[in-house]
């Protein structure tokens, strides 16, 4: 299983960013996803996007945050 805290806990201090469509975000969180039973994989929350990774770490999905 991968290691999250290894993987982005060095993007929760703002220094490092994701590169998302050409926009630098802050990543504001991460974690697993689970359809109710079985863990699917992980996401993380940016500024303005919720990315979703398959168990495989291959990039699945993004949803744009409603901004506030």
């Amino acid at each position: 299983m991968l290691n999250l805290d290894e993987m982005y806990h060095s993007y929760l201090g703002g220094h490092k960013q994701f590169n998302i469509d050409g926009v630098k975000e802050r990543i504001i969180a991460y974690g697993w996803h689970c359809d109710g039973s079985d863990i699917t994989g992980h996401y993380v929350t940016t500024e303005n996007h919720k990315l979703f990774y398959n168990r495989d770490n291959q990039f699945v999905r993004k949803e744009t945050l409603a901004i506030k």
